[in-house]
């Protein structure tokens, strides 16, 4: 057993010996009646933007073909690429979360094309997700921490060019496709949901394995630069905007106004990330839709910290906070809360010493 699993097995027991793990989450004091209606789903809304996000990468890709291989493929490839590379990780979280399309079947299908882009198996993926939802940042606990303390800032490089993601995919798919799983993962995937991991990893990899033979028999990237490379060349922003998520917020508490921020964005980037920016607003309600998000924002912003205006702006106030930690771990961002607001618990007196 590697070191940093049995520290992960051994942080997690604590966290839930010591009631860390499992919160009781903040949650703002709203009419139940708002938020029912939020949560209503639209098939209509979802198969447009669905349709919009496949027909872009049909007409982007399509492109890029006719042009390849001259320099004018390389912005279809790179629209391609977001399309691919990034996009398909918000439809994957929010089809994952069954509330994207009103019609079960239709979520399930997105989710599992989305899964296959992004190379993340399905099944270990809702119940990594499920656990990242109930113990959000417990440290031991939730398996998508994506920047431990101190930050590897190397690591976070080379995630916005999809290398050690990728690697680490294909991995987990060759231990998968032989019939084994990670030590790590059987501590939240069920074990009647082992035989779906197997399956979908054998059939990944012989979907792979048809697209590198193409390309040796093509002797060309071409089949590659459709399927497989996308998930590198276009992962930068999929990375861009979930650092943005829970990073340089408090670890091990039990209101997400601590350990998650929202980030008001653009129109383009919010379409590729589903409007995932009000961040913040889905981990309190995580039943209400994309497309109600920015309602939902507007109902519960009297009683939540002020979004940051922008990604330059969240990125300007996060990234003196990684440098800071690499040699005190204990920085840490507490947002303000607007005059009014129902106080932090009292467990922000232990992070205000800390706050930068």
């Amino acid at each position: 057993m590697n070191t940093n699993y049995q520290l992960s097995v051994d942080t997690g027991r604590l966290a839930v010996e010591n009631g860390t793990a499992n919160p009781k989450w903040f949650r703002p004091d709203v009419d139940p009646h708002n938020i029912r209606n939020l949560m209503q789903k639209s098939d209509a809304i979802a198969i447009r933007d669905t349709a919009i996000w496949l027909g872009m990468m049909i007409v982007s890709a399509g492109c890029a073909v006719a042009f390849w291989p001259s320099v004018w493929s390389v912005p279809f490839w790179l629209v391609y690429g977001v399309l691919y590379g990034s996009a398909a990780d918000s439809r994957w979280h929010e089809c994952g979360h069954k509330t994207a399309f009103k019609t079960t079947w239709m979520n399930n299908a997105v989710y599992q094309l989305a899964s296959f882009m992004i190379m993340r198996n399905p099944a270990i993926w809702q119940a990594s997700h499920v656990r990242h939802h109930t113990d959000t940042i417990i440290v031991g606990r939730d398996p998508e921490i994506v920047a431990m303390r101190p930050p590897d800032l190397a690591r976070i490089a080379l995630a916005f060019v999809g290398v050690v993601d990728v690697y680490i995919a294909f991995k987990r798919m060759i231990l998968h496709a032989s019939g084994r799983i990670d030590p790590e993962e059987a501590t939240y995937v069920a074990a009647k949901d082992h035989a779906k991991v197997f399956r979908v990893a054998r059939i990944w990899l012989f979907i792979y394995g048809c697209t590198i033979a193409a390309a040796v028999l093509m002797t060309s990237l071409l089949p590659l630069m459709l399927i497989g490379f996308p998930r590198l060349y276009g992962a930068w922003h999929h990375v861009l905007t979930g650092l943005l998520q829970h990073v340089g917020l408090a670890e091990n508490v039990s209101d997400h106004r601590l350990n998650t921020r929202t980030v008001l964005m653009n129109p383009v980037s919010r379409f590729i990330y589903l409007n995932m920016n009000y961040h913040l607003e889905h981990h309190m309600f995580t039943m209400v839709p994309y497309y109600n998000l920015p309602k939902l924002h507007e109902l519960i912003k009297h009683d939540v910290p002020r979004p940051e205006p922008s990604i330059l702006a969240a990125y300007k106030r996060l990234l003196p906070v990684l440098i800071k930690q690499l040699h005190y771990q204990d920085a840490v961002i507490v947002p303000d809360l607007p005059a009014g607001a129902t106080p932090y618990r009292t467990e922000v007196e232990k992070l205000r010493p800390h706050a930068v």
